[in-house]
């Protein structure tokens, strides 16, 4: 294995830009047609709702198109999580893989699975804006490319795009008899299968059907006997496209895909043992035991020792966990259908109609923490086989999400104008509840040995279990959303060389959400209760204007450059997590860029560059917190504005380079600066006495830097189309919070990828690609998510001048994936 300092030369040796705006991962199969011609061709995107020219399009974007996701062995989102592309990123939501945390450009909200939260960073399918993260990861289907544009795209995409879209481009029916079938296994007992066929086009109409199959063992074995381990998947999927082309102005894609996604979650170990030296006593006396926001003058309580078995490891990922637990897959289904309907009127104008209805169940059977996590175990002579000391937090939550929405598009040229025109119309329902029961207990046997047990699934948490029917439930909410937005945008090429966009949004989001359960209490029937916490139902709305405008110049054929200012908005909601159903404000974004994107060496190489500033009011932070009562351990989770201006400012490059017939070099650097203010935290113990501090916030999953690049080679073999192909990537990103409340940072990564294969292999009519693949080739151990919750003390409850260290555990964490290759095989027919 080779150490890090010889990977960070790899690295550094294959990023040899350092800023950008455009990636050039789609580039590769392009200059493999023809390198000494063409260099390194041209990409198609979307971004401004017709076809051009990423070179030409005024926008920071990065492209991955369908060869590059083989070569990544890109699956799902999730497996760009790993910085392919510095400036997006993703990461799992602690409970389960499926719920993704995506951002790009320091816009990342820490907890967006709450039904009354958006995202920042809108995700598309065909132009079908979804709602929710949840399901995100389920796996793709037959993809074109994926865009990523960064920076607010709050005029043509709209809703919840202040930091940016990504948009996933499905391949359509051709209409000619052909497709692909292709399978592979891999350590981890892993196996996939897919197979994607395209029908002959008959009376006007071409079908296209493509089915998935990805399976993994668990990465971490659960040692309880019939229990699901931790991160383990299995996901499979169907999707019919049908393209009517009725006459040769008109056509009409319609689809409908199914997708089931079982999966758990990366293992939580504990990474230390109270690393901040806290003991009972006066707070100066252990100046590390702070915790943010408070100004403890005492420390109260008992530092417990660990209980047997419970192993502290913040070096390695552990292969099997040290207390077996209770755990079922979590489950994900999602379906839809969605029209695209196109009329070219005249070659003035295009009328569009986008419908889609979506909808996503997600079931949660979170156990990954056992005994790291709280309830911190007191072991004692008063934990009998009667009455077991209770530990290992089950989160168990159920979500329920429909949508529609509709858009109409108008797209065209007049003279020298090129206008988009829209409107757009969203609906959406959602419901969720939750549980955090214990699941385990532990005991002194007569001997005075531990002996450890799994409660009553019923009634061992506290009168209280895991079984439907059983369970204290800690919330339960439900939440209607609709949003009205027109749109317009022109672009005047007022000389072959100067063009200037300019374009508007105005949106009006109503929102409206019911918090039915509280910490077991119904509200809807026990008003008096509800009325003691505070609750509020959420019936808000907000109305939104968001500008744009491009000033772009062809200073030569292969060097343009622009200036842009654009606006975006978050909605505003409330919080499930909270007694009173909490709410909170919009977030409104201001950026400015500018930016170069270019070609030289006759098109052999190409160097994108930006730079911004983005100033963002009323940042929604997050302080979170784990409060046990009544055998439930209860997520409390406050969601609230920060005043005044967040600065986010950055820098992006990307190079490509392809120096010679098939070789193509790519480099790509995100530099990423975030400061939010400082937000006063005012906290009230039940003796009245309150006190307000300062406090400093984070964004998180946001590296300071980031860097990626990839190597890739084809040499042709023989006199048909055979050729061989080399692949490989690393990925680097700075250390970053995993918290907005804490500064404690997870690890820096550094990644590598990579891939061979002999393509396109003539078996009669048909071709047969052969590969072997890796990821995380140097096994690579870091923790992507740190959580030092566990290691300070609880947040005041009586008084605000005395702090409690009866529930310090340590930090712990989750670490990343470890190292996973295989063989796969396709065949094109």
């Amino acid at each position: 294995m080779l150490n890090k300092t010889v990977r960070a030369a790899l690295l550094a040796g294959s990023v040899l830009a350092s800023m950008a705006s455009t990636s050039a991962f789609a580039e590769a199969p392009a200059a493999a047609e023809d390198a000494a011609d063409l260099g390194l061709g041209d990409i198609v995107v979307t971004a401004t709702k017709r076809e051009t020219n990423l070179q030409e399009t005024p926008i920071a974007m990065a492209v991955m198109n369908t060869e590059t996701l083989k070569d990544r062995h890109v699956q799902s989102l999730y497996d760009l999580a790993d910085g392919a592309i510095p400036s997006l990123r993703i990461a799992t939501f602690e409970a389960r893989q499926s719920a993704l945390t995506i951002g790009i450009r320091g816009i990342v909200p820490l907890d967006a699975n709450q039904p009354a939260r958006e995202q920042g960073v809108g995700i598309y399918v065909d132009g079908v804006y979804l709602g929710r993260q949840h399901g995100l990861n389920a796996a793709l289907f037959d993809v074109e490319r994926v865009e990523v544009l960064k920076g607010p795209q709050g005029t043509l995409f709209g809703r919840n795009t202040e930091g940016g879209a990504l948009s996933i481009v499905s391949k359509a029916p051709t209409g000619e008899f052909g497709g692909r079938a292709g399978g592979g296994f891999g350590n981890y007992g892993a196996y996939t299968g897919d197979i994607h066929l395209d029908l002959p086009k008959f009376a006007g109409f071409s079908v296209k059907l493509d089915g998935v199959l990805q399976h993994q063992d668990p990465t971490t074995k659960n040692p309880l006997a019939g229990q699901a381990g931790f991160n383990q998947y299995h996901r499979k999927g169907g999707r019919v496209a049908v393209r009517w082309q009725p006459t040769s102005s008109i056509t009409d894609d319609f689809s409908y895909d199914v997708a089931r996604d079982a999966n758990t979650p990366f293992y939580s170990q504990l990474l230390n043992y109270n690393p901040n030296g806290c003991v009972a006593g006066t707070q100066a006396a252990s100046a590390a035991c702070t915790l943010p926001g408070t100004q403890y003058t005492n420390l109260t309580g008992t530092v417990k020792s660990l209980t047997p078995a419970v192993v502290v490891n913040g070096k390695t990922r552990m292969k099997v966990a040290d207390i077996g637990v209770p755990q079922q897959v979590s489950v994900d289904k999602t379906h839809g259908f969605t029209n695209s309907l196109k009329w070219t009127v005249s070659p003035e104008i295009e009328l569009r109609a986008i419908t889609a209805w979506r909808g996503v169940d997600a079931t949660q059977w979170d156990n990954s923490g056992g005994a790291h996590r709280v309830p911190v175990v007191n072991l004692t002579a008063a934990c009998t086989a009667a009455a077991p000391c209770a530990f290992s937090r089950y989160s168990l939550a159920d979500l329920r999400q429909r949508q529609f929405s509709q858009e109409l598009q108008a797209v065209g040229t007049v003279g020298t104008v090129d206008y988009v025109a829209g409107l757009y119309y969203f609906n959406e329902h959602v419901s969720d509840d939750a549980a955090t029961p214990n699941s385990n207990g532990v005991y002194l046997n007569s001997a005075g040995q531990a002996v450890y047990t799994i409660l009553n699934s019923c009634t061992g948490s506290g009168g209280f279990g895991s079984e439907i029917g059983c369970r204290s439930i800690d919330r339960a909410s439900e939440v209607w959303s609709k949003s009205y937005s027109a749109y317009g945008q022109a672009t005047w090429n007022a000389t072959d060389k100067i063009h200037l966009t300019v374009g508007g949004r105005y949106t009006h989001d109503k929102k409206r959400g019911v918090l039915h359960f509280s910490r077991n209490v119904n509200y809807d029937v026990e008003t008096a209760k509800a009325n003691a916490a505070g609750y509020t139902p959420l019936d808000e709305s907000w109305n939104r204007f968001n500008p744009m405008a491009t000033l772009a110049y062809d200073a030569t054929d292969d060097l343009h450059v622009y200036a842009k200012y654009a606006t975006g908005y978050r909605a505003g909601g409330a919080s499930s997590r909270t007694a009173n159903y909490q709410a909170f404000n919009p977030e409104d974004v201001k950026s400015y860029e500018v930016g170069l994107k270019s070609d030289f060496w006759n098109h052999r190489a190409r160097f994108n560059l930006a730079g911004y500033m983005m100033d963002r009011k009323n940042s929604q932070v997050d302080i979170s917190s784990i409060q046990s009562f009544n055998g439930s351990n209860y997520n409390n989770l406050v969601t609230i504005n920060a005043p005044g201006t967040t600065k986010i400012r950055g820098i992006e490059a990307d190079l490509t380079v392809n120096p010679v017939e098939g070789l193509t070099l790519n480099a790509s650097y995100a530099y990423t600066y975030t400061k939010i203010p400082l937000v006063p935290i005012t906290y009230t113990g039940t003796n009245g006495a309150s006190t307000t501090v300062d406090q400093r916030f984070y964004i998180v999953f946001t590296p300071r830097n980031a860097a990626s690049g990839s190597i890739d080679y084809a040499l042709p073999i023989g006199q048909d189309d055979t050729t061989l192909k080399f692949h490989i990537d690393g990925n680097y990103s700075q250390a970053t919070q995993a918290f907005d409340q804490f500064g404690t940072k997870n690890d820096a990564s550094l990644i590598f990828n990579g891939r061979i294969s002999l393509a396109d292999i003539g078996v009669g009519d048909h071709k047969l690609t052969l590969g072997v693949w890796g990821r995380n080739l140097f096994n690579e151990q870091y923790v992507f998510r740190r959580d030092p919750s566990n290691s300070l003390p609880g947040a005041p409850t009586t008084s605000v001048s005395t702090g409690s260290v009866n529930n310090i555990l340590g930090d712990y964490g989750n670490f990343n994936a470890p190292r996973t290759f295989g063989l796969d095989a396709s065949v094109q027919f």
